[in-house]
């Protein structure tokens, strides 16, 4: 066998071994069905609420409401004149959309150097910690999902300063993250005889 195919058939064969599943979950409105598609994604959220106390259902609504559960979820691009790219909207990665600084922060005060945003374990991980720094900054309860997503998303001096308030549509996804943890909550007592 030439050089050239074993390289290639040795690519290909990684690929197929070491790949990741990046795509949503095909329904997200069902944490049962969730579960039984993608087990490794309740095994890490299981994980971060024994480690940091976040409620499974809080870190499924907020990782739903930030990136719908897409492993390599990205904001769009900005263009100029309709044409010219002007990069992302911002560094938001991933399962959990942290932004560079904040995913630094995280890294260097967990030790954990080697975390992916792309990588659900290290996503859940970031949630549980962000969200324990939400309650020891702003006082929020973890099972407060409407309060935690809040600080989530515009920061825990934004949350101080109620910046949130200025922003009729963040509110309402509030609401839904809200409505969305209860409901997985609800459904995950219902399913969760066997594995829970």
């Amino acid at each position: 066998m030439s050089r050239i195919p074993l390289i290639i058939a040795v690519a290909v064969l990684l690929s197929a071994c070491g790949g990741r599943e990046f795509s949503a979950p095909r329904n997200l409105d069902d944490a049962c069905a969730m579960q039984s598609e993608r087990p490794k994604y309740f095994a890490a959220m299981r994980a971060s609420e024994r480690k940091w106390g976040i409620p499974l259902a809080v870190q499924a609504a907020i990782i739903h409401a930030e990136s719908r559960f897409i492993g390599d979820a990205q904001t769009p691009v900005r263009y100029a004149l309709g044409v010219i790219p002007l990069g992302r909207q911002s560094s938001a990665l991933g399962y959990s959309q942290a932004l560079d600084g904040t995913w630094d922060e995280y890294r260097r005060e967990t030790g954990n150097r080697r975390a992916d945003r792309t990588d659900i374990r290290d996503a859940t991980d970031f949630v549980g910690w962000y969200s324990n720094k939400t309650r020891e900054r702003n006082g929020i309860a973890l099972n407060d999902a409407r309060n935690q997503y809040l600080a989530y998303h515009d920061g825990h001096t934004g949350f101080a300063r109620g910046t949130y308030n200025s922003k009729p549509w963040l509110l309402q996804v509030a609401d839904r993250v809200a409505s969305r943890s209860v409901m997985y909550d609800q459904q995950l007592r219902n399913c969760r005889s066997g594995w829970w």
